[in-house]
């Protein structure tokens, strides 16, 4: 799963050798915090959140195989 977060990331932003994914287990499942250039968090982000809402909604319907509650966060 970090693996699909941390290439969808890659694909978005103009320095993917700064993408940076930590996995954090909280009390209500699986986070994933997504670190980005400074330059590259709004390419990210979306406009009005589109792309990381996206970014959500797929993660989310993946890992509904593995019954586990993942989210996710910009840094």
């Amino acid at each position: 799963m970090r693996e699909l977060v941390e290439l969808i990331t890659r694909g978005l932003v103009d320095e993917p050798d700064q993408v940076r994914v930590y996995e954090v287990q909280s009390e209500k499942g699986l986070v994933y915090q997504i670190s980005v250039a400074p330059s590259d968090v709004g390419k990210v982000i979306g406009k009005g959140g589109r792309i990381v809402k996206s970014m959500r909604t797929v993660v989310s319907a993946a890992s509904l195989q593995d019954n586990r509650r993942v989210s996710i966060e910009i840094l």
